[in-house]
């Protein structure tokens, strides 16, 4: 009697202790469509501070499926009635089914205080399943696209890159395949990597021959389960031409962290926030300004909301232009955005130009990273005070410069000897540009003797027998030709030097110059002209060109960076036309 009460005492205490570890698997549903995720959910629940997990989960067999996401958390609780401590383990996993059909998901495994506890299997119910296959194929069943994405969960705005392959039987229908084109989705921003053909893999996918075509960057803008779309090819042969399709891809987008600054916005990566006066002369009050909000860093740096400046009764500010320089990086989209305002100061004295707060996630360190504002603290001058601050000798340079400026030419560049203001008096500066006045004054009389040895010369030369009209007009177009690499370097000149009213008034001589060689005019007749013996590219590409210089002429505050751009263009095009 007494060893049959040790046994069934013995037998309580194990259903005790067995009762302390519950271990439990269970999908959302039992039944999916085609476009459901199959939801698991694992939960491991230890009552008693004496229980210690061994292992981690062993999951079942999934080959059935597409694993595209997981999660686990862990809580910890004392039961206030028992004084007990239970230690919850929640794990969530995300699975797209590959076939349709009844599907048996098995046990999962785990280790407690040396004992393995598993849970029962059960079955889900697929139907109506599209097939999905690794490679998505062309009608002629010959070449294929694939599309690779490794990590397919990431944050909210958090990039992931994307490779895509082609892949065929043939290694030369991989030189066929042409005009890719990326996918386009309201949820997702994709930018680039590069288009740079890989070394042809003879052994690929099912051992056919493949190959990299492209690499670009998915950010996902919203989160929850992000379908991507397919990418599309065409291939093209001396007979016909077709169209090809990658596969589609799903990631786990997570949503960012609570606690979140009330000025983030969707900035998503490690940046940087400045502000600086870009204008060289000194601020004065009711004139414009040029004022530079840059954020650099890596991350969606093409995509984020830049931080503007701050609104005050101190100043004015109009809509920015917006530069970038971004190039991909490691973690992100790195370089720098330039938002470039103007500014005018409402009265003069002491200036606070704010930005306002800027916050960013960064997913490396998963936190919150506020940098609040950021101050140009300047000094506007009256106009009055302006005056009163030059120097007698900044005068007498501003005089001389003037008097270069008129009589300067596109062969003769007077204004490289231009003097700069100095803060000391240097008499060498002075000297030299007396020196060059006089200098001017004994060539231009110089140029009067010659041109008038010439005009006799000219009526003792017997005239020339009259040609044909063709000839005659390519005379006069060969005297009227300019050397028009004199006008590049003299627009150079005063871009450096900073003269931009005198640019467009020269670029306009310029233009003139370029259509008299072509006795044509107005500008429509010499755009009509290009269109008919230069092509339609270079007459459109003339007509952008008046845009941009007439945008640029009337901009409020000009850029050094917008004349340098426009200036290349200016070299291109006309050295183009005046061939």
């Amino acid at each position: 009697m007494q060893h049959k009460l040790i046994y069934i005492l013995l037998t309580l205490a194990s259903v005790i202790t067995y009762g302390q570890v519950n271990l439990s698997l269970d999908a959302d549903k039992s039944e999916y469509g085609s476009k459901d995720i199959v939801n698991l959910t694992i939960i491991l629940e230890l009552n008693g501070s004496d229980l210690e997990q061994q292992s981690r989960f062993q999951l079942p067999d999934l080959s059935k499926f597409n694993i595209i996401g997981s999660g686990s958390v862990t809580n910890t609780v004392i039961d206030p009635a028992t004084n007990t401590l239970i230690t919850q383990k929640i794990s969530r996993i995300a699975l797209e089914p590959k076939k349709k059909g009844k599907i048996k998901i098995g046990s999962v495994l785990v280790t407690v205080n040396n004992k393995i506890y598993k849970t029962e299997p059960f079955d889900v119910n697929i139907r109506d399943i599209v097939d999905k296959r690794a490679l998505a194929a062309n009608t002629s069943n010959e070449v294929y696209l694939n599309m690779e994405i490794e990590d397919r969960d990431v944050y909210q705005d958090q990039p992931t890159i994307a490779v895509l392959k082609v892949y065929s039987r043939n290694m030369d229908n991989l030189r066929k395949v042409k005009n890719i084109r990326l996918p386009e989705q309201d949820n997702i921003n994709v930018h680039p990597i590069n288009f740079n053909r890989s070394e042809i893999d003879p052994s690929g996918y099912g051992n056919m021959p493949s190959q990299v075509l492209a690499m670009f960057m998915v950010f996902p803008n919203e989160a929850g389960y992000v379908e991507i779309p397919a990418v599309s090819a065409s291939v093209s042969s001396y007979s016909s031409k077709s169209k090809i399709v990658s596969n589609k891809v799903k990631i786990n987008v997570r949503k960012l962290p609570e606690g979140a600054p009330e000025c983030f916005k969707n900035a998503v990566g490690n940046f940087n926030v400045s502000v600086y006066n870009a204008s060289k002369e000194k601020v004065e009050a009711k004139k414009p300004m040029n004022v530079v909000v840059k954020v650099s860093g890596e991350g969606n740096l093409p995509d984020m909301e830049l931080p503007k400046i701050a609104a005050s009764p101190d100043y004015e500010i109009f809509a920015p232009k917006i530069t970038s320089k971004v190039s991909p990086g490691t973690t992100g989209m790195k370089g720098e955005i330039m938002a470039s305002y103007v500014v005018i100061p409402n009265k003069s004295g002491s200036i606070a130009i704010r930005t306002e707060q800027f916050a960013f996630f960064d997913p490396e360190n998963r936190e919150y990273v506020d940098l609040g504002q950021k101050t140009l603290a300047l000094n506007a001058f009256s106009h009055d005070q302006i005056l009163e601050s030059r120097s007698t000798v900044e005068k007498v340079n501003e005089y001389t410069n003037n008097l270069l400026e008129t009589v300067n030419t596109p062969v003769l560049k007077t204004t490289s000897f231009k003097v700069k203001e100095k803060s000391k008096f240097h008499w060498n500066i002075l000297l030299v540009n007396i020196a060059i006045l006089l200098g001017l004054f004994v060539i231009y009389l110089l140029f009067k003797t010659w041109q008038k040895k010439r005009t006799l010369v000219r009526e003792t030369v017997p005239s020339k027998p009259l040609g044909s009209v063709a000839e005659t007009e390519q005379e006069i177009r060969e005297l009227l030709k300019t050397d028009i690499n004199d006008y590049f370097g003299y627009l150079e000149n005063l871009k450096d030097n900073g003269e931009y009213e005198k640019f467009f008034v020269t670029l306009e001589e310029l233009d003139q110059e370029v259509r008299n060689q072509y006795f044509k005019g107005t500008v429509a007749e010499f755009k009509t002209f290009l269109e008919k013996h230069k092509g339609s590219s270079v007459a459109e590409e003339y007509s952008n060109l008046q845009q941009k210089i007439q945008m640029e002429k009337y901009a409020p505050v000009k850029s050094g960076e917008g004349l340098e751009e426009l200036l290349k263009t200016i070299v291109n095009l006309y050295s183009q036309i005046s061939k």
